[in-house]
């Protein structure tokens, strides 16, 4: 499912994705939080929460912490992320550019510290890299798994994918809800997804929702790049670990897979 989002979002809170209603399968709650310069913003005692820091700059504070948070590009640069359980509540104050996050919440009875992770304890890897003539290399960045976070409900993290190349492949699935959040560069650019057998061309600040079982290939345009957050929400007794790869397409992600090249009369040399 695709949710538009035409034009830029509203002052403080806009919520996105609710779990209380008719998105109640997807278990989290997704939301952006635009601040002007000095605006003040208290994310509430309720539920875990994680604030995942897009653009400008802010102070964070929270019981037993405090940090500064400033964002150029994220293209370039890593994520700053706050999680805090249920019970916790944090106050964020924006610097002088504003401040943009992105903001996940869901139900945890678990206790577990807050914790905030700055942008170098982000896991970042050059994905695909070496197989499929390079057309499915991406950079994936992971900030919260059962690595560093074994208590909390959330898998988060994010890609930027390259101008023509392909994202979220070999196609797989998971039977754990997720939410893919874009941002293009330049701002007019575009992609294209299936959700399951479902397409849709994506576009700067959509959101789509990814149930269990989709599968959720997608391919940026040439001459733009693409960034998506990635949150997954990991279910009773059934925890995100890994995706379930489609089996008749893993073995493009062979290292030595035959990939077709025109030859003499088709372009080729």
């Amino acid at each position: 499912m695709l949710k538009r989002h035409e034009g830029g979002f509203r002052p403080g809170w806009e919520a996105l994705v609710e779990r209380r209603g008719h998105e109640s399968d997807m278990l989290m709650d997704f939301g952006i939080l635009s601040l002007k310069a000095g605006e003040s913003w208290d994310s509430g005692p309720a539920d875990e929460k994680l604030l995942l820091h897009v653009a400008g700059s802010a102070s964070l504070s929270w019981q037993g912490g405090t940090a500064k948070v400033a964002r150029k590009s994220l293209f370039d640069e890593s994520p700053a992320v706050l999680s805090l359980p249920a019970g916790a509540a944090a106050g964020v104050v924006a610097g002088a550019q504003g401040a943009e996050f992105c903001v996940m919440r869901t139900e945890n009875p678990k206790a577990f510290a807050p914790r905030f992770f700055s942008p170098s304890e982000c896991r970042s890897e050059a994905r695909g890299k070496g197989t499929m003539g390079e057309t499915s290399t991406r950079i994936v960045r992971t900030v919260i798994d059962d690595s560093n976070a074994k208590d909390s409900n959330f898998v988060l993290g994010e890609v930027v994918g390259m101008p023509g190349r392909w994202s979220s492949y070999p196609p797989h699935h998971h039977p754990q809800p997720e939410i893919y959040h874009y941002r293009f560069l330049p701002e007019n650019g575009f992609g294209l997804t299936a959700i399951g057998d479902t397409p849709y061309i994506l576009k700067h600040r959509d959101t789509v929702l990814i149930r269990e079982g989709q599968v959720h290939p997608q391919v940026t345009a040439p001459g733009y790049a693409i960034w998506y957050l990635w949150v997954i929400r990991h279910l009773e007794g059934r925890r995100y670990v890994t995706p379930i790869f489609v089996p008749e397409h893993l073995w493009v992600a062979e290292a030595n897979a035959p990939i077709w090249s025109p030859g003499p009369g088709n372009g080729g040399e």
